[in-house]
């Protein structure tokens, strides 16, 4: 306890991180001050409906996403899935256009214009599924719940959900530049965070209501739960160490190289990043649902959380976008070429070509127990539905929900670290250092 009194004394005194900490709390709470502004022309006194209609499935966790703002008809209401969904696309472009992969090489200048055409796309996406939103508004709340006409409410809603998504946006990127951590993560998980305390005293009354054995059940849930986090922790931080050795190199009277050292490859490189992509595009169903009745039987289908084709789907577009995004994040060829200017070897190995393909068939078969377990651990909350677990408490076990805040808390605290130890203070952990992450790579 002395040491995180100590700890907290320190972050309080380096008044570069003491700034960073106090501008992130006050965008995250700007952020939760919006997600309860209802949408003007709604009456906020009959959202009944629409609560309910969010309580579970998949609107539920897009509701948990967007941290009740869904549920309450907010100007928050889309969250930030748009920009998600837009970062998808441009990555996706990335693989097959020539003029994204000329971009994607231009460093700084071409990461700037990467972005403004992503905020641009989030424009369109936002544009296309706020007309969805508001139908199925129209659909769930009584007619009497709307105080506005039909023209005005359509186009002044629409105006208003684009922007707050813009918004949102530009809250993240504020919390990137000026606070600690990725803000576009950040967001994510204070929304998820928001619902906890909610869920968890809905399981403990419902455990206390129960015949008997209720209580016992629900300090087992909290066992279980705390070994799922344990392995979550596990996957994000799991790496396969690969010896390098450095050749002795002499220059003038000095002398370099020659050591041994090792390159750490992340058993999961991908992060939380393949779930995110995969949950985006299980939303654009139930979007569209909203402007067809020809495709309601499609979005019930993909939104059964505990139905059979939800979780295969789910688990197969995991292991797919695990491959993919480790492909776009890790380059071998690259790694070989940078280890061979500095004199560097793996033993064994034949520097340049060798060496790529040593290190991309290393990559492959640790990334493929690693997307498994992925995969397994986001559909964990189906199980947990299915032994009767709330199923707001339910998305905590495992899931996109857990993964998401375990690998952000790490990020978060991995930079915190950073800003301590480089002014020679202790860092967080007593031995070690916390094992997050790379910075920004959630979006």
């Amino acid at each position: 306890m002395g040491k995180l009194i100590q700890t907290i004394k320190n972050i309080w005194k380096i008044e570069d991180l003491r700034v960073r900490i106090l501008v992130t709390l006050s965008f995250i709470a700007i952020y939760r001050f919006g997600s309860f502004v209802v949408i003007p022309g709604v009456d906020p006194s009959q959202l009944a409906n629409l609560q309910a209609q969010s309580a579970d499935g998949l609107l539920g966790l897009l509701n948990m996403f967007t941290g009740g703002a869904f549920s309450q008809a907010s100007i928050f209401a889309l969250g930030i899935m748009p920009y998600i969904s837009a970062s998808i696309v441009i990555q996706l472009l990335g693989m097959a256009i020539p003029y994204f992969q000329k971009l994607q090489r231009e460093g700084e200048s071409g990461r700037r214009k990467i972005n403004n055409i992503t905020r641009y796309l989030t424009i369109l996406i936002t544009g296309g599924q706020a007309p969805g939103y508001i139908a199925n508004l129209k659909a769930t709340l009584p007619e009497t719940a709307f105080l506005l006409g039909d023209g005005a409410f359509w186009l002044s809603s629409i105006i208003i959900l684009v922007t707050g998504t813009l918004f949102v946006m530009w809250l993240g990127e504020k919390i990137t530049d000026n606070g600690i951590g990725n803000g576009i993560s950040l967001l994510i998980m204070i929304g998820i965070i928001a619902s906890l305390p909610m869920s968890l005293s809905q399981e403990f009354l419902q455990a206390l209501e129960a015949q008997s054995g209720g209580l016992v059940m629900f300090l087992l849930e909290i066992v279980i739960l705390v070994l799922v986090i344990a392995l979550s922790i596990l996957l994000v931080q799991g790496t396969r160490r690969i010896p390098v050795q450095y050749a002795k190199r002499v220059v003038g009277n000095k002398q370099y190289g020659g050591v041994r050292q090792f390159i750490p490859l992340k058993v999961n490189a991908a992060g939380v990043m393949p779930i995110i992509f995969a949950q985006a595009i299980m939303f654009i169903p139930v979007t569209l649902a909203g402007f067809s009745d020809d495709l309601t039987g499609i979005a019930n289908t993909l939104s059964d959380f505990t139905g059979f084709w939800y979780n295969l789907t789910f688990f197969v577009m995991i292991v797919l976008f695990t491959y993919f995004y480790t492909a776009i994040t890790v380059n071998p060829k690259q790694m070989a070429e940078d280890m061979k200017k500095n004199g560097g070897f793996i033993p064994g190995i034949k520097p340049g070509k060798k060496t790529a393909e040593y290190l991309d068939n290393v990559m492959s078969r640790i990334t493929f127990p690693g997307s498994l377990f992925l995969g397994f651990v986001a559909i964990l909350p189906a199980f947990a539905m299915v032994a009767g677990v709330n199923p707001q408490f339910a998305q905590f076990f495992g899931g996109t929900s857990l993964l998401i805040m375990v690998g952000v808390v790490l990020d978060t605290l991995q930079q915190i670290e950073s800003h301590l130890l480089m002014r020679h203070y202790d860092g967080l952990m007593d031995k070690g250092k916390i094992k997050g992450k790379s910075s920004g790579s959630m979006m």
